[in-house]
Formats: C-alpha cells, structure tokens, sequence
C-alpha cells in the first residue's frame, strides 16, 4: 500500500527569493496579525449572553450575530486568496487586517443598531478568512526554504493553525473579562482590539513577501476561484466529510453548551461562557504539536481519530443537555476541543500535501470555508429550538458525525 500523503508530503522549495537575513524567524513578523485576526472573530463569543441579557436581541438574533461573519470570512477565504495568488501575500493581508480593525470600530459603536453590529461582525470575517487562507499560506511559505532551513515539513501546517487557535482562545478570554469586570462591556473589548492590531499591522509592514512575482498566477483573479484541486480524491473523500465538524465542534461547546446550563449560572454566564471558550481552544491547541506523531502512530489517520473523538464529544453533548450540568458541559468543550485541534491540523497537512504553490492559497481557502460551515450549527439549532429541543438536535448531529466518521475511516484505509 502507497504511503498516505499527510506523511510523505515534502515542504515546497521556494525559489527566486531573496533570502530573508533572520532565516527561521520571518513567520514571526506575519503570526501577531494572524493572532489578533483570529482575535476578532472570536471575541464576540463571550458576549452573547451579554447582547440577549442586556441588549435585548433575541436569542435567534444573538446567535445570528454569532455567525455572521460567516458571509464575510467566505468572500475573505476565496476571493482573497485567489488575489494573493496574483498580487502576492502581504497586500492582501494588510486589507484584511486594516478589516477587521473596521469591524472593530462598528461593533464598538453599534451596541444598540443591529444592522451595524452585523455590518462589524461581516468585516471581522473578512479578516479571519484572509488569515486563514493568506495568512496560512504565507506562514506555510516562510516555514519552509529559504525564509527557514531548519522546520520541518509539518511545520507549515502546525504554525499557522496554532497561531489562529491562540487568537481565537485569547480573544475570547481578553473580552470576557473584560465584559465581566470592566466598565462599557459594549465597547471597551472591541477598542483593545483595534489597537493591538493597528500594532500588529505595523510589525507585518516588515515581514518579507514569500511568493515571488515569477511564482504569480498571471490569469486575473476571478480566474483564480476555480480550483480544481476540490476535485483532488484525497479532498473528496477526506476532506469534505471531516471539514465543517473543525469548528462545528467548536460552535457547540463555547455557544450551545452555556446555553444548556444558564438558567444555573445566573449572571455568571458570561463568565462560563468565556471560560468554556478559552477551554475548548486552549485544548485544541495544546494537542496540535501532537497531531504528527498521532499520523505517525496510526499511519496517517489522526483525522480519524479527531472524528472519533467528535463524535464521543457530540454524544456527551446530548446527555449535557439532558442534565444542564455545568460540569458535565465543561467536560464536553474538553472534548470537543481536543477533537478540533487534532482535525485543523491533520486537514491542513492533506491539503498541504496535494497542493502547489500557486494553487495552495486557494485549496487552503476552500478547505477553511468547509471548515467554517459548521460554525453556524448554533444559528440553525438556536432557530429551530421551539420546535426541537436542544437534546434532540444534538442527538442527530451526532448520528450525521458517526456516519462522517465511517466514511474518512473507510477512505483512510484504501491505497493512495
């Protein structure tokens, strides 16, 4: 049988290069605006109890708000990679970070308007989406040579995952205590925000562009959004199943799970909304650097054993729900944790493994897109709550996820 290509994928050389004085070093001027573009799109979290206890929005409206950078991380994630495959990474990452500082502003000033909370939520998804696809793949392209000649070949998938899941996890804990104990709950979070990222916008300004003008794509950029490589068998079978539990997973335990057990927390809900979000990403991120052995263990399925790890998590979700046990929840976002950091990571190292450099922003945007397709499972749950208990919905998402389940285990074992 073929080696699984999560193992013997070989970092790209990346030619016509200056190479950058402080080999090894260079992602590090690119991961602060990865760090606080994550950091905006999670930063709402916490504060969602916050906008239907003090605001007034219903819980439909506030879970919408939950997901709606959604319909601008999408637009973030294609369109900006296919103009980084033709105009280069650091452009398009300075529109994006300069985005989210935007969206920032709105959702500062917007705590009684709606539509500009929604407006700030949209520009904050344009952001995540330019670090997920742009951003990844700029870090992937400094970690390998000549911007760094001692990373090793997972080091493109491990670094910029890792970078996105503190973002997201700080984010969430800086704002919710900042909601907690701080004065103006609605516009304080949203203001530390833009200011750390106007610094990191700065340090970016110095990082070395690592896709050389002769590696450009030369077709215009819309061009550029047809990808060919999602028909790729290892994305068909592999990635599609698996990609929107990542953060499908992550939308249950730090949206869902303190909607299970508010009514006994009272006003600390906030609190254990924060605490739970910070809990699930800090797992994620504590298991990411072990997601190579995992393949090198199990033969190149650590997707595999994400999933099954989703699904025992999604199982226990249910009986959360049951029971409105704060506890039994907080065990829950561990799991479910754990789950979605050993999924980004293994994902990202298939994707990484089949694409070339001028296709690799591209197939990098399509694989977040899918991932982040599961994060408005809270909307669809919290909208369908009068007619469906949460227990119920739980319960078949968890079937959906055991049959995702047979299918990667299935592919995984079959020659490549």
């Amino acid at each position: 049988m073929k080696s699984n290509p999560a193992l013997t994928a070989q970092a790209p050389t990346v030619a016509d290069h200056e190479p950058h004085p402080r080999r090894g070093g260079a992602w590090l001027r690119v991961a602060p605006a990865i760090f606080l573009l994550a950091w905006g799109g999670n930063h709402f979290t916490p504060l969602v109890h916050m906008y239907e206890a003090d605001g007034g929005y219903a819980i439909w409206q506030a879970n919408l708000l939950l997901g709606m950078y959604v319909g601008g991380l999408v637009p973030g994630l294609l369109i900006a990679s296919a103009l980084s495959d033709r105009r280069g990474r650091k452009p398009i990452l300075i529109a994006g970070a300069i985005a989210a500082i935007l969206g920032s502003v709105l959702l500062g000033l917007g705590a009684d308007l709606f539509w500009l909370l929604c407006a700030g939520r949209v520009l904050a998804g344009v952001g995540v989406g330019v670090a997920m696809s742009v951003g990844t793949s700029w870090i992937k392209e400094l970690s390998a040579p000549p911007f760094d000649l001692k990373a090793n070949i997972t080091a493109g998938a491990r670094r910029p995952a890792l970078t996105l899941t503190m973002g997201f996890a700080v984010g969430a804990a800086v704002t919710g205590c900042l909601a907690q104990w701080g004065p103006l709950p609605e516009m304080i979070p949203y203001a530390v925000h833009g200011l750390l990222n106007v610094v990191a916008l700065l340090i970016l300004l110095s990082a070395p562009e690592s896709l050389a003008k002769g590696q450009r794509s030369s077709q215009h950029w819309w061009r550029g959004l047809r990808i060919p490589l999602v028909g790729h068998r290892t994305f068909v079978q592999l990635i599609i199943p698996a990609a929107p539990w990542v953060f499908g997973a992550a939308g249950i335990a730090y949206a869902v799970m303190p909607a299970l057990v508010q009514d006994e927390l009272g006003e600390w809900t906030t609190l254990y909304a924060t605490v739970l979000t910070v809990a699930t990403l800090g797992a994620g991120a504590l298991v990411q650097n072990s997601v190579p052995r995992i393949n090198r263990w199990t033969g190149g399925r650590a997707l595999v054993v994400g999933l099954v790890l989703m699904t025992v998590g999604m199982a226990l979700a249910v009986v959360a729900a049951l029971v409105a046990d704060p506890i039994l929840a907080f065990v829950v976002a561990i799991v479910l944790g754990i789950a979605y950091g050993i999924c980004v990571v293994a994902g990202l190292i298939l994707v990484q493994a089949i694409a070339e450099p001028d296709d690799l922003a591209g197939i990098t945007g399509v694989y977040y897109s899918l991932a982040y397709s599961g994060f408005l499972l809270p909307t669809v749950l919290a909208a369908l709550l009068p007619v469906v208990p949460y227990a119920v919905s739980l319960a078949v998402l968890a079937a959906i996820c055991l049959l995702c389940l047979g299918l990667v285990a299935r592919s995984s074992t079959r020659p490549w």
